[in-house]
């Protein structure tokens, strides 16, 4: 069985946090400024800082160090990320962004700190929850 070198740890939860991060931030934008809902607004904030938190018990410094950019072989977008017809589709795009980055960061924070997993899996049932709350809003 492969091991996974901490460098190419670090990177995968990198890049699964700021694309979690990243569709928290358009979830919480369209319960401000499009549905004008103040707790949906306050939920995604609170659940992007709990992230952060947790985040922050597995190394934050360390996941920046790894970042590849320039090595990344899945950084092209595809075509169905540059179409957007409604509201609800961005909402919908970024809602499942977010809870696929959650549990990637999940599993893999497993392998350094399991109190920060578990922490990560209870934010992600959170994210389930808000996001039946306020799709019925779009």
């Amino acid at each position: 069985m492969r091991k996974v070198k901490s460098g190419t740890l670090y990177r995968v939860l990198d890049a699964n946090f700021n694309r979690a991060k990243e569709g928290f931030r358009v979830c919480e934008d369209i319960c401000r400024f499009v549905i004008d809902s103040k707790s949906g607004t306050k939920d995604y904030k609170d659940l992007r800082h709990d992230l952060t938190q947790a985040i922050s018990a597995l190394g934050l410094k360390d996941l920046i160090v790894a970042r590849n950019i320039e090595g990344d072989v899945g950084k092209k977008s595809n075509l169905t990320e540059s179409k957007r017809e409604k509201v609800s589709d961005i909402f919908y795009a970024n809602s499942q962004r977010v809870k696929e980055s959650v549990r990637v960061i999940e599993e893999f924070a497993k392998m350094i700190d399991s109190k920060a997993a578990f922490k990560i899996k209870n934010i992600r049932y959170k994210v389930y929850a808000l996001e039946k709350k306020i799709i019925v809003s779009l």
